[in-house]
């Protein structure tokens, strides 16, 4: 449990952890979440939450009139899969010689992550949410998660893999923020 701060209007939870980074998350329920280094001092933190006022507003309102618990009947598994097989059928090729066998690919509705690829089962769970995201947004998560194949990190090797396949793949990835 962190602790509550307000600056500028806004309540955040803060949360001391082993991150390099400030991160932010405006929650399903509108809540502010904050993960801190913990040299960070809390001025700096402060700081950095009334620097993104905008961009929480914005988030907020994108939630607003919307019940992501109600979403999760939105879409079936067999329309979620019948939309992402395609796209992963299309990237498979890629890695064949990694993969000898096609990953299962399998859905479900998270509230954080696009997808998830576990390497030692062969198999990718893509979050049913991206229904409602671009097609270019999708494809990034399904060659994102292939690419854990190989690197099953986010290190250089991996941002070196994504870059070669898919030049553009920073910018997709900004599609889903």
């Amino acid at each position: 449990m962190g602790q509550y701060r307000m600056i500028d209007g806004l309540t955040y939870e803060l949360t001391r952890k082993k991150v390099k980074n400030l991160n932010l998350r405006v929650r399903w329920d509108g809540t502010l979440g904050v993960s801190a280094p913990k040299r960070v001092p809390l001025r700096e933190i402060d700081r950095f939450v009334a620097s993104k006022r905008e961009w929480i507003l914005k988030a907020r309102s994108r939630l607003t009139g919307e019940n992501p618990e109600e979403d999760r009947d939105k879409y079936t598994d067999e329309a979620c899969l019948a939309f992402f097989q395609p796209v992963s059928d299309r990237i498979y090729p890629l890695f064949r010689e990694i993969c000898p066998e096609k990953p299962q690919l399998r859905v479900r509705w998270m509230k954080s992550r696009w997808g998830v690829c576990h390497v030692g089962k062969n198999r990718i769970t893509l979050n049913k949410r991206l229904m409602d995201q671009p097609l270019e947004a999708l494809e990034y998560v399904v060659l994102h998660e292939y690419v854990h194949f190989l690197h099953p990190n986010h290190q250089s090797g991996f941002h070196q893999m994504m870059a070669s396949l898919m030049p553009d793949y920073k910018a997709r990835r900004k599609l889903l923020r």
